[in-house]
């Protein structure tokens, strides 16, 4: 009878520590990887005098070393435009397809804020900034280089082009929490700043200056797969 007591005590307890535990737990835990999708809003400053928004769809792989230090992949395919061949005095125009590849890493304030009992700097531990490297290749199909306004302008360039860019980018990390409180689902509000190293981009070369393009940007990421690991500090507030 006792023994049938003191197993019964003791297989109580390990119960009951398991179950503290487990619900210890809650919180803390995130996944490994996620993958996302994203639309962008394009504009090009290069050699065209006028600005066009074009669009962009973004397919990317997420590595998660925590809830706020990130590691992207990212492919973008669309279009390029600018400049107005009738109203400016360069005559320059043009449209794009453009694809891109980059990988970036991703700091989040929340891994330097202690945001457990401030209501402020929970607000502010989804802001992230990012940087890296990419590749872009444009392929132009459509261009004007003569000028009509000023007889005798014409711009040189290249029809294709292949050039490494660096991007800089900032923005907001909306998470959506699961039963558990683990990071599920993502909405991704970003600016992206791409410093291409050459002058290439959209088919002119005038001047010594670096094309950019850059992009605002709307996403959404899901967490999937990988290990689910056990983050320092509870996640949510």
């Amino acid at each position: 009878m006792i023994k049938l007591i003191l197993k019964t005590t003791i297989l109580t307890f390990i119960v009951c520590c398991f179950a503290l535990v487990t619900q210890a737990q809650i919180g803390y835990d995130y996944s490994e990887y996620e993958i996302g999708a994203a639309a962008g809003f394009n504009s090009v400053s290069g050699d065209a005098q006028t600005k066009t928004i074009t669009p962009t769809v973004h397919l990317n792989l997420t590595y998660n070393a925590t809830p706020f230090v990130n590691i992207v992949f990212e492919a973008q395919m669309g279009r390029l435009a600018g400049g107005d061949s009738l109203t400016t005095s360069s005559g320059r125009q043009f449209t794009a397809d453009l694809t891109s590849f980059q990988l970036r890493g991703q700091l989040q304030l929340g891994e330097v804020l202690d945001y457990s009992h401030s209501q402020f700097n929970n607000a502010l531990k989804n802001f992230y900034i990012a940087t890296g490297l990419g590749y872009a290749v444009s392929h132009i199909t459509d261009i004007n280089r003569f000028s009509i306004k000023t007889p005798g302008l014409y711009t040189p360039g290249v029809l294709n082009s292949q050039e490494p860019f660096i991007p800089f980018r900032i923005g907001y990390e909306f998470k959506v929490y699961n039963k558990y409180k683990q990071p599920a689902f993502k909405v991704d509000l970003g600016y992206e700043y791409n410093l291409v190293l050459s002058d290439n981009l959209d088919g002119f070369t005038s001047g010594s200056h670096y094309d950019v393009y850059s992009q605002f940007v709307i996403g959404f990421k899901f967490a999937f797969g990988g290990s689910i690991i056990s983050y320092r500090k509870q996640i949510p507030y």
